[in-house]
């Protein structure tokens, strides 16, 4: 099932297909301020690829964690008022995140390419472009923008245009992580070509509400297919202690993104070690 709008005038029925709808709109804007031949030209500047994969693999952490710079959410209003995302991406890096997530939807999240952008020039590990991508053009602005990984959501996306997008993403030198977030979209990007990162959403969609058993119950239900695949598996959101991380890490979990419980911490460096405690 895709959430996505395709209809103008039609309302959105709940927060991801308004995202989207919007999304459709920005991205057309971008597309005539910057065409995308022009946007190409750039490729061959942007900054050099980081393996994404690699660095959550190797970590010495288990799970290692994916620290998100994210300012705000539309179920959640502002995270932090004095957001400074260089300074917040620095402390993650001191923490001991193996990557970072960065968000880069202006209108519901107040990110910004530009965040990535500087971001990229003052850090050392890999980073993740946090972005509803609906359009080949969002992953070549990605790249030029320095990420290296780019998320695909598979509740707003055919499964062709997972598979198209995964093969831009692959032939940029990047790493897609695909997220889930029920049981019918796992078995659809299971069925998928070259899907050796996947993002189990912790997040219902729709209504924004948690529950981190959802990684639980979609890992366990599709243990050997994970293993068989050499998937990397990703759990994301929900997750604010050690005990949590531990409890997804032994259902199957390589790694963890984590936004909203470090971001809101005053000191975001601390936050991340406090993480690490039960290993």
């Amino acid at each position: 099932m895709s959430y996505s709008v395709t209809t103008v005038g039609v309302r959105p029925r709940h927060i991801l297909e308004e995202i989207v709808w919007h999304k459709r709109q920005e991205v057309a804007q971008m597309r005539q301020e910057l065409p995308l031949a022009s946007l190409q030209q750039q490729l061959s500047t942007a900054p050099a690829v980081r393996n994404f994969l690699t660095a959550l693999q190797e970590n010495s952490h288990v799970p290692s964690i994916i620290a998100e710079v994210k300012k705000a959410s539309p179920s959640r209003g502002v995270l932090r008022a004095d957001f400074e995302p260089i300074a917040i991406a620095q402390a993650y890096e001191r923490g001991g995140a193996a990557c970072l997530s960065v968000l880069t939807d202006s209108k519901f999240f107040q990110g910004s390419f530009d965040n990535l952008r500087n971001i990229r020039q003052k850090v050392a590990i890999p980073l993740l472009c946090k972005e509803f991508v609906i359009d080949i053009y969002q992953i070549y602005y990605a790249r030029v923008a320095g990420a290296d990984a780019v998320l695909l959501i598979a509740a707003i996306l055919t499964d062709e245009e997972i598979q198209d997008f995964t093969r831009v993403i692959h032939d940029l030198g990047m790493k897609a992580l695909v997220e889930v977030h029920t049981l019918g979209e796992l078995d659809r990007v299971l069925k998928l070509d070259n899907i050796r990162l996947i993002g189990i959403n912790n997040r219902n969609l729709e209504d924004f509400t948690l529950d981190i058993k959802t990684t639980q119950a979609l890992a366990e239900q599709r243990r050997s297919q994970l293993q068989s695949y050499g998937i990397t598996l990703v759990s994301e959101s929900g997750l604010y202690t050690p005990a949590d991380l531990s409890f997804v890490a032994e259902v199957g979990a390589r790694a963890v993104l984590v936004g909203e419980s470090l971001i809101k911490q005053a000191d975001v460096e601390k936050g991340v070690r406090s993480l690490f405690a039960n290993g």
